[in-house]
């Protein structure tokens, strides 16, 4: 069954991949509507993320930050199709990379790990191995058909990337570092783990969530330099990514440090351009649920 959707659906995604520019967005337009007004996929979920992180806005504000979500949502989702045939020119035209520089001094001494938030368009974040020396690594979810899987990795490969999983990330970076290879490791760190398991809450957009803490753990445990990804949107199709030193050593921050001022930074993004932060996952869901031990804890 796994192949027969896999050979169904792959010609359909690789025409999309292929449609230029003024079609290829006319599509998404058509997908826009479908998704938003037709099947109102997740409404409701956008509208109460978006009342209870924003309650100084008005309605008419909140109605304008989520139709302009919904329509890049969709836009999005489309881009990480046309990832199939996107050359390492065209991604160069697409996603501009502001300072570079910062990560290949890093590069020079340690190995590095880039934190990013779902924000913006984070598929295109593989393509920076495409500017640096060392070893690329992106940390994915398994997909759970085993040929897509296969194929995405195969993709990915296009621009130095490798794809790795959670459970594979700390035995990747032991290995590299006993056997003297320096890599560059890509992990989006705004996952909302389950509250029972979490080890940090912290406030998040104003609100004390359970907080993903496992980016710190592994940095202070393998001293690996930390930089946050800021990705905005420049213009339908276009972005532009910076990257914002953490920690030019994890082990000699404090602990949390690296986390809180991952916080504060994806914080700092979602304020300046709302619309483009991923507001269909219940972020927020364990509000209210703090151990005492966090409850107190600005």
């Amino acid at each position: 069954m796994q192949l027969l959707i896999f050979v169904i659906t792959y010609p359909f995604l690789w025409f999309i991949s292929i449609l230029p520019h003024r079609l290829f967005y006319g599509f998404s337009d058509v997908v826009f509507f479908l998704v938003y007004r037709v099947f109102g996929y997740r409404r409701k979920v956008v509208q109460d993320n978006l009342r209870l992180v924003f309650p100084e806005k008005s309605e008419k504000e909140i109605h304008r930050i989520e139709k302009d979500f919904f329509r890049h949502m969709c836009d999005m989702f489309l881009e990480t199709v046309k990832t199939m045939n996107l050359s390492k020119e065209q991604v160069r035209k697409k996603y501009d990379v502001q300072n570079i520089e910062v990560l290949r001094e890093l590069e020079k001494d340690r190995s590095i790990l880039i934190v990013c938030s779902h924000y913006a368009n984070w598929e295109w974040n593989v393509s920076i191995n495409n500017y640096v020396k060392s070893k690329g690594y992106a940390v994915y979810q398994k997909i759970g058909n085993a040929y897509f899987d296969k194929f995405i990795k195969r993709v990915r490969a296009r621009w130095n990337t490798t794809l790795i999983t959670q459970q594979q990330t700390v035995k990747t970076v032991v290995r590299d570092k006993r056997d003297g290879v320096i890599g560059i490791f890509g992990m989006v760190s705004d996952q909302s783990p389950q509250a029972h398991r979490a080890q940090y809450w912290a406030d998040f957009m104003g609100i004390k969530v359970p907080i993903f803490n496992g980016a710190e753990t592994m940095a202070r445990k393998l001293d690996l330099a930390v930089v946050f990804l800021k990705v905005s949107k420049v213009k339908r199709g276009y972005y532009k990514a910076e990257f914002i030193p953490i920690a030019v050593s994890g082990k000699q921050t404090q602990e949390n440090e690296i986390t809180d001022t991952f916080l504060r930074l994806t914080e700092q993004q979602i304020r300046e351009k709302p619309e483009h932060y991923l507001w269909t996952h219940k972020r927020w869901k364990h509000r209210g649920k703090a151990p005492a031990s966090f409850a107190k804890i600005a």
